[in-house]
């Protein structure tokens, strides 16, 4: 199995490792699940991490037929995981930017993804630290994106509180009240699937509507 397989097996059986986590570690599975959304989005050569799934099996786990994590506990701690490493990557992005991206042919700082991340910035600006907590490796530059570009930062902390809460509530409640469902516990494969495209639709919608606009400004 190549290491893309095995990413995309971890994502999807991403229940079962959850619970080895919790069984493993008990009450320290919040402070582990806390870094691993802190590193999804505080550091630039980790946004392979899940994030989505992530939320959406932390959520399962914390329903009343799991009971295994606590949701007053858990919910503020995937809260501030994204919210932490936002505002880490930001001063990364400030500081260091232009230093790791210097060269062209590295391999830890793709700058694919940071082009990507620069596209969606011109196409919807400050909004883009909301819109993209729902896009992989987007929600992962796009904090360091602002840093480069000297976003100020209470206009960056702002958009990233809010992106942060309703990122993670929107996830954990679908993961709360859904992952029990039989159809859910049965296909829970194809119910990660089917997570990130709902969770996407922000995007697709905001896209349409700048399409929009743009061919209402050219026609006059």
């Amino acid at each position: 199995m190549n290491s893309a397989s095995r990413l995309l097996s971890t994502f999807t059986h991403l229940d079962k490792h959850i619970a080895w986590l919790i069984h493993q570690f008990g009450p320290w599975s919040y402070i582990i699940i806390f870094l691993l959304l802190f590193a999804e989005t505080g550091f630039v050569i980790t946004p392979f991490l899940p994030g989505d799934t992530l939320l959406f099996v932390a959520g399962f786990f914390a329903s009343p037929a799991k009971g295994a994590l606590n949701p007053f506990i858990l919910v503020p701690v995937l809260i501030l995981g994204p919210l932490a490493g936002d505002i880490t990557n930001f001063h990364i992005g400030k500081w260091l930017g232009p230093k790791l991206f210097h060269n062209e042919k590295s391999k830890f700082f793709n700058r694919a993804h940071l082009q990507r991340t620069h596209d969606f910035f011109e196409t919807y600006g400050s909004r883009t630290i909301i819109l993209a907590r729902w896009v992989p490796i987007v929600r992962t530059f796009a904090p360091f994106v602002a840093g480069l570009g000297r976003l100020t930062f209470d206009k960056f902390i702002m958009y990233s509180i809010i992106g942060a809460v309703i990122w993670v509530l929107v996830c954990t409640s679908s993961g709360y009240f859904f992952g029990n469902l039989p159809i859910v516990k049965n296909n829970f494969e194809w119910a990660m699937v089917g997570m990130i495209a709902v969770t996407l639709t922000p995007v697709l919608i905001e896209g349409f509507r700048h399409r929009l606009k743009a061919k209402k400004s050219a026609r006059t």
